[in-house]
């Protein structure tokens, strides 16, 4: 990658978010015990004095970008125009979601024709605009963006190839100058809250040997992470890194499936096909009056009222049979007791009350402090995200959630399966798993794994390895239906007239958020061009 660390003037975190995001920044000399010399943006467009703002875009019928962030909602629309221009317009939400590891139903509806990674690059677009605009006012003079990191925070869950994405996003987007760029990093949500705490030890009892629990709870996904205060101020992480798609995005969903009840599973496919900006304000207008204001404690709940008429008139058309009886005979107002709300939040909270459970049952150590992070606020998050970025040593290690290993080629053996048997250079080999690193192990960022290879054949002057990924401990053949290619290794072997005398050590490292690779000739100790290609 290519490497501008010593132009670095201003550090970037940037906390994309699936129903909010938001940006701070801090000039690399600023005091990070300071306070103020980490600047939260609170100037959004039509929004003033928010910490963040929605992650949403407004197109038009050809993906153009209209609005973006709380002007790209759907407004209200009259009684009278049931029919508005609304329909020429189409919304996006939700499109971080399509990146992870969930079912395609599970999937939020995106506009048809839509691809989701042309919504983060155009949302990141958006925030590119706006960051240098804040940041040449704030100090001129900078090289955009040759003078500027950026630290991007991603669920604990996102795996190296969703990384891969962001980066190939935040290049299409202008925020890095190119693909290869190391101006670009990035951490987990959770991480970044974490180091935010640690940089704030004062307004809690913690200290050096310490261990805390991180819970990040969003609006698409909750992180989990537990750390343990090293000395000099860092971290290191104690258990493997957990999350999950339950974030308060899913109690909208709940929503959504009592909505249907109410008025009908073909009404509301109408609606999510043809007017899905009068459903979207209709679920606005659920989590402003209902789903924030509720708080667990049934003595503090009045029942809530929604009139369709009044909030979604254009859904009258559509709702049939005994529906349509039930409602006009309640005068098309939706109730929402207690309990029914109640009951909306119960299999989130759930959901991450069991990760908490695994977690602590995970640790080894006695859990001194559970910091529960995230939410519409002045976030810690992406000011933990601008800490890292100002200081990247501030974790020391972290915790592999995968094995991996290569497809080593060595001889073939009678107590080897015959059907696996390869003829290489005259001789029989066989391709196996090697591991190089353990899942559940601990390992510094920098931690170097190598494994020291030789030519097959003698004039051979070039030569790559398949690096797999399995969920369990370790692995037998890279064929085996659990085994997940990872990525491609390209070495170059020099020295073609030495024959089989070469050896080659080559380095991967998987703690640091990025896989990268390096190769040296152990005969003359010169480096040789080493290339790790991810598998996307």
């Amino acid at each position: 990658m290519t490497n501008s660390s010593s132009d670095i003037r201003v550090v970037v975190g940037i906390d994309f978010g699936t129903t909010y995001s938001g940006f701070a920044y801090a000039y690399v000399n600023a005091n990070v015990d300071t306070p103020n010399s980490i600047e939260t943006n609170d100037t959004w467009p039509e929004k003033k004095g928010e910490f963040k703002t929605n992650t949403v875009i407004r197109y038009d019928d050809k993906f153009n970008v209209l609005k973006w962030g709380l002007p790209a909602l759907a407004e209200k629309v009259s009684r009278k125009s049931k029919n508005s221009k609304f329909e020429e317009i189409q919304i996006a939400e939700l499109f971080k979601l399509h990146l992870g590891d969930i079912s395609e139903e599970e999937k939020p509806k995106l506009p048809l024709g839509l691809d989701p990674r042309k919504a983060i690059t155009d949302y990141l677009c958006e925030i590119r605009k706006l960051l240098k605009s804040r940041i040449s006012d704030r100090w001129p003079g900078l090289i955009y963006f040759k003078h500027v990191r950026i630290v991007l925070t991603i669920p604990v869950e996102y795996d190296e190839r969703v990384r891969a994405i962001m980066r190939q996003c935040a290049y299409d987007a202008e925020l890095i100058l190119t693909l290869e760029s190391e101006n670009l990093e990035f951490t987990t949500e959770s991480e970044a809250a974490a180091i935010y705490c640690l940089e704030n030890l004062s307004e809690h009892p913690l200290k050096e040997g310490d261990s805390f629990m991180i819970v990040d709870c969003g609006g698409g996904t909750v992180d989990l992470t537990v750390r343990t205060i090293l000395p000099d101020l860092q971290l290191s992480e104690l258990t493997e890194s957990t999350g999950d798609f339950c974030g308060s995005a899913y109690i909208d969903k709940e929503f959504k499936k009592f909505l249907e009840i109410k008025i009908g599973k073909s009404a509301l496919k109408f609606m999510e096909e043809k007017h899905y900006p009068h459903l979207q304000y209709l679920i606005q207008y659920f989590c402003t009056h209902v789903k924030l204001p509720f708080d667990g404690d049934e003595r503090n709940w009045r029942n809530k009222e929604i009139d369709l008429e009044e909030v979604c008139p254009v859904i009258m058309q559509y709702v049939k049979g005994e529906e349509r009886e039930d409602l006009e005979g309640c005068e098309w107002l939706i109730e929402l007791d207690f309990q029914t709300v109640k009951y909306f939040f119960d299999k989130v909270v759930g959901n991450i009350l069991k990760l908490i459970r695994e977690q602590l049952t995970k640790s080894e150590k006695n859990i001194a402090a559970i910091f529960l992070v995230g939410g519409f606020s002045e976030s810690n998050i992406v000011k933990g995200a601008v800490i890292y970025g100002l200081k990247m040593d501030a974790i020391k290690t972290r915790v592999l959630k995968k094995t991996y290993g290569i497809n080593y080629c060595r001889n073939w053996t009678p107590n080897d399966p015959a059907e696996k048997m390869k003829i290489i250079g005259g001789q029989k080999k066989i391709l196996v798993f090697k591991r190089l690193a353990k899942k559940g192990t601990e390992v510094y960022v920098d931690q170097a794994f190598k494994e020291i290879v030789y030519p097959i054949y003698k004039e051979q002057s070039a030569c790559n390895f398949s690096i797999y990924k399995i969920n369990a401990d370790d692995g037998k053949y890279c064929d085996d239906p659990e085994m997940k290619l990872f990525g491609t290794l390209n070495l170059e072997i020099p020295d073609v007239h030495l024959g089989f005398g070469r050896p080659m050590e080559f380095t991967l490292t998987f703690g640091q958020m990025e896989t990268r690779a390096f190769a040296k000739a152990l005969k003359s100790g010169k480096s040789v061009q080493a290339n790790f290609k991810l598998e996307l």
